[in-house]
């Protein structure tokens, strides 16, 4: 299973922001959406960073209520790991794994065409665990 069977699941809706874009309206969106991370891009959907609620409590404890107002490239990630839809589940969980990091944006040809989580990932490779366990136990029983 791969990170194109998962976007083929969930689909490949990203919530996206601009670097221009202040925490409070960032926050906002995060809200709306119910989501813990939105990719900050350009109009041709190039990633730019990535700002996660994480970053928005560090601002917040850091500056105060006044964070709020600053622009979102203040405060985002810059250096984002991104992943091809061709990379195994297991190899996007060791990068969220070693990265420390929720939620990994997945690139084609340089541009954003989807987003994975680290509930995403673990959830496919809980099931394909469980089918295995399911083909094995099968096998076993019909011998």
């Amino acid at each position: 299973m791969n990170v194109a069977s998962i976007l083929r699941e969930k689909g490949r809706d990203v919530l996206v922001t601009q670097p221009d874009r202040s925490l409070k309206e960032a926050a906002a969106q995060l809200a709306a959406r119910g989501v813990g991370a939105v990719v900050v891009s350009d109009a041709a959907m190039n990633v730019l960073g990535i700002l996660s609620e994480r970053d928005i409590v560090r601002a917040i404890g850091g500056r105060g209520a006044s964070a709020l107002d600053d622009p979102v490239s203040r405060h985002m990630t810059r250096e984002v790991t991104t992943v091809a839809e061709e990379a195994t589940i297991e190899d996007a969980m060791a990068m969220m794994t070693e990265g420390r990091f929720r939620h990994l944006p997945v690139i084609e040809s340089g541009r954003l065409v989807g987003i994975v989580s680290i509930g995403d990932v673990v959830k496919r490779h809980v099931e394909a665990i469980d089918g295995e366990r399911r083909v094995l136990r099968d096998y076993i029983a019909s011998a």
